[in-house]
């Protein structure tokens, strides 16, 4: 890759690593050598730079977009009908077609380029985003919206594995820290800005708004070289794709209109037997096929597997969590789209403030303890908000659990980003970061789709109560199978010794 650092060949034992991780304070008179590499150093640097802000921009649009439609999901069905299923689809339409093919994208990534892949994925996020802006019905937004995900699909994978490809170490730590903060941000601040549009102009403007980052980030690509293919283009596995749809879209679809269609209904029970069918046949093909889209094989590593599993219980809890929670301030809470978006920002703050912190943290000392205590932060933070009955005091009983709910992901998510990624080999980091953001988008999809059955019809104290315990214990979940499961790494567990 044009993007990865060139390393001196006078010294074996130096090749093995970043030229990054070699220049430093230096004893003595410095050499030739090493007035060039610090000028190197500083071309260095603006190329890393740019790197990180490129993979914070491509991401960010798709993780704005995702979270930024919850506050507007009132708005839309008051505008288009639909209800708790419009609402249900809009959210999962998106989380689909993005759980569906994510693992396609890394692939593509791995073989055709970082930067050729974000470049096509922005493009179709933009189209994707007019669409939904102009949408005249339900079903044209939906739509719109699983078109949105087949792009973002694109974007996520790409985004990580330009800032794996180019840090290690602890500075890798700390460069996923920096981007799993800023993407944090855009998860949690979508609802803020979302609420201020809907307010005070409309919810379409959500979606317009896109092309704005989509068009800075096409710029910044424009200057990043593309790397040269390190392999041979692999054929896509369309099988596994198919069947992987099939398997996640069967299942969704039953999940959200059983409880309009009920169980019995051949609409809702058809679909879902085919999805389950399908969803095994994936496993199955995966197994056996000469190119698949998600090796199995990744998940005989230690950390990415159990990493993976604590993948499920974090995001199935955010997903379903945040989706509730601004629907209920809203619709139960009687509070305006603004005042529901705000309630998110303590969470946000506590993102900024110390997600890169404990992203170098747990490049230092590894991610265990970090993976175990931070979901249960989190889930304590979920139980609080049981006591945010109507009317509901923001500042008492809104604010603080927030507040804790923000430290718990701050001290959970680059931790876990850096435990599954930093498990596999380099030029796996495509695919290794787009199994990992499958499974999560995945999780909070199938958590989405159960909202219905959880909260038992329409949306009340009570069914609210419910979901966040189910959702604190989803938390619980991730932080015991991370403190079971994770081993810090040889090169955290070793101390370095420098030559």
């Amino acid at each position: 890759m044009a993007l990865v650092l060139h390393r001196p060949q006078s010294s074996a034992s130096a090749a093995d690593r970043p030229l990054v991780h070699q220049i430093g304070p230096q004893v003595g008179p410095r050499s030739n050598l090493d007035r060039a590499s610090i000028g190197l150093t500083g071309r260095v640097i603006t190329t890393e730079r740019r790197v990180l802000i490129v993979a914070v921009l491509a991401s960010f649009v798709a993780f704005l977009d995702g979270s930024i439609i919850t506050v507007a999901l009132p708005a839309i069905s008051r505008e288009l009908g639909g209800g708790l299923v419009l609402a249900q689809w809009v959210v999962d339409g998106y989380l689909l077609s993005l759980g569906a093919l994510i693992l396609v994208a890394g692939s593509l990534s791995d073989t055709f380029g970082r930067v050729r892949v974000l470049r096509i994925g922005l493009v179709w996020f933009g189209i994707a985003s007019l669409a939904c802006a102009v949408a005249p019905w339900g079903s044209a937004l939906v739509l719109a919206r699983v078109i949105q995900g087949m792009a973002a699909a694109l974007l996520v994978p790409s985004s990580l594995a330009l800032i794996t490809s180019t840090f290690s170490g602890a500075a890798q730590g700390r460069m996923i820290g920096a981007w799993t903060g800023w993407t944090g941000i855009a998860g949690i601040m979508g609802p803020v800005f979302g609420g201020i549009l809907v307010d005070t102009a409309s919810w379409r403007l959500i979606f317009g708004l896109n092309v704005i980052p989509i068009a800075v980030t096409l710029v910044l690509l424009g200057r990043l070289d593309e790397p040269a293919r390190a392999r041979p283009a692999a054929p896509i596995d369309a099988w596994g794709a198919g069947l992987a749809a099939l398997g996640l879209g069967g299942p969704v679809f039953a999940l959200i209109e059983q409880g309009r269609l009920g169980w019995a209904s051949p609409i809702v029970f058809v679909p879902l037997v085919v999805g389950l069918l399908s969803f095994a046949g994936f496993l199955w093909w995966e197994a056996r096929a000469p190119h698949p889209m998600m090796p199995l094989s990744l998940f005989t590593i230690r950390n990415f597997g159990v990493g993976n599993i604590a993948t499920v219980g974090v995001y199935a809890a955010l997903g379903l969590g945040f989706f509730v929670f601004t629907l209920y301030l809203q619709q139960v809470g009687g509070l305006s789209a603004t005042a529901a978006g705000f309630a998110g920002i303590p969470a946000t703050i506590m993102l900024l403030l110390f997600a890169t912190l404990f992203g170098t943290l747990a490049g230092r000392y590894g991610p265990r303890m970090f993976m175990a205590v931070g979901p249960v932060v989190a889930g304590v933070g979920f139980l609080l908000l049981i006591g945010a009955v109507p009317p509901i005091d923001l500042w008492l009983r809104v604010v603080p659990a927030i507040v804790v709910i923000g430290l718990g992901l701050a001290i959970t998510v680059a931790p876990l980003t850096s435990a599954v990624l930093g498990s596999v080999r380099p030029e796996q980091a495509g695919i290794g970061s787009a199994v990992n953001n499958a499974v999560a988008r995945v999780a909070g999809l199938v958590a989405v789709a159960l909202a219905g059955t959880i909260i038992g019809g329409a949306l009340d104290v009570d069914g609210f109560q419910r979901v966040m315990v189910v959702v604190a214990g989803l938390m619980f979940a991730g932080g015991i199978a991370s403190w079971l499961g994770i081993r810090t790494p040889a090169s955290v567990a070793a101390p370095e010794h420098p030559e």
